[in-house]
């Protein structure tokens, strides 16, 4: 046992002495933490969003759903204020998601949070997260999101209002084995709730892009780069970017893509397709293999490699 370091939580402001000029950018930078934490794949749309006078830390998305997810940190011990203002974004934005990350959870804010939860529906969710900097001897800091408050019966999240139509609950069944494989597995996402719906987006850890694999129209199945900064000039810039260097792209995946610029969209796709269908029983897990498979290959090469990749610069295939 004398082998065994000390466990230490330290004050979050030993890293992050400011909380809007430090913290809430490193936040939308590892957005892909806190989802974890909350087991939703996020993505961030905007930092800094008004709401009247004032102003959200973080507006997000949750990929696999397309939820609304607004984000309220604050690096002290709750107040009455910020839970005002996170009721105040919540309500702006008619999110789905709110998520109060603080330094310490006062209890009887815990408890307003618990009392919501009780009181809202099925698409309305309120998270309560205590950010730690936890540390082993004299090792580097490394933060924790710990998860205080949480919708009851989370997994309510999965249901909607109406029945489901038997195809929509074979594709939340097959989306749900997709997740798990992918979470467990390979570590491709934090998500863990399958949807009943024909598609399913995972982070990409970059704001300007992410994954996405889908049922598609004409008895096909398709994986995806989906590039979606949010602007469509941008998006389309990215995509000639790419498109220029198509070939070195192409040789770095391992086989011809499907290039889809898509100008009377605002996002363009990078896409992979096979015939498949969720009415195919026998061929579901085939088509999960593939899905799975093309979407590590994707991660494989645009992952590290993107800003590279639109670059202007030519670049020699590592």
């Amino acid at each position: 046992m004398g082998n065994l370091g000390i466990l230490r939580v330290i004050d979050p402001r030993t890293a992050w002495p400011d909380e809007a000029r430090d913290f809430t950018p490193w936040l939308a930078n590892n957005i892909q933490m806190l989802g974890e934490a909350l087991g939703l794949d996020l993505v961030v749309d905007k930092r800094e969003a008004d709401v009247g006078d004032f102003s959200l830390d973080l507006l997000a998305r949750d990929l696999s759903t397309g939820h609304t997810v607004v984000i309220e940190n604050q690096l002290t011990a709750t107040d009455h204020d910020h839970l005002g203002k996170l009721l105040t974004y919540a309500g702006g934005f008619d999110a789905s998601v709110a998520v109060w990350i603080t330094k310490e959870m006062r209890d009887e804010h815990r408890k307003a949070l618990e009392w919501l939860n009780e009181r809202t529906g099925v698409n309305t969710h309120f998270f309560g997260i205590v950010i730690e900097l936890l540390q082993i001897d004299d090792s580097k800091p490394a933060p924790n999101f710990r998860v205080v408050v949480l919708p009851n019966n989370w997994e309510k999240i999965t249901d909607p209002p109406q029945e489901l139509t038997e195809r929509e609950k074979r594709y939340r069944s097959y989306f749900q084995g997709l997740i798990d494989e992918l979470r467990d597995v390979h570590q491709f996402t934090g998500a863990k709730v399958g949807q009943p719906q024909n598609w399913y987006s995972f982070s990409s850890g970059h704001p300007e892009f992410y994954y996405s694999t889908s049922f598609a129209n004409n008895k096909r199945i398709r994986s995806e780069v989906y590039l979606d900064c949010g602007d469509t000039e941008e998006n389309k810039e990215n995509f000639d970017s790419l498109f220029a260097k198509r070939e070195l792209v192409e040789q770095l995946f391992g086989e011809e893509l499907v290039w889809e610029r898509l100008d009377n969209r605002r996002a363009s796709r990078i896409a992979l397709y096979r015939s498949g269908s969720i009415d195919d029983e026998s061929a579901l897990s085939v088509i999960k293999a593939w899905m799975i498979e093309k979407l590590l290959r994707f991660k494989a090469v645009f992952g590290d490699g993107f800003e590279s990749l639109i670059s202007r610069e030519s670049i020699e295939r590592s």
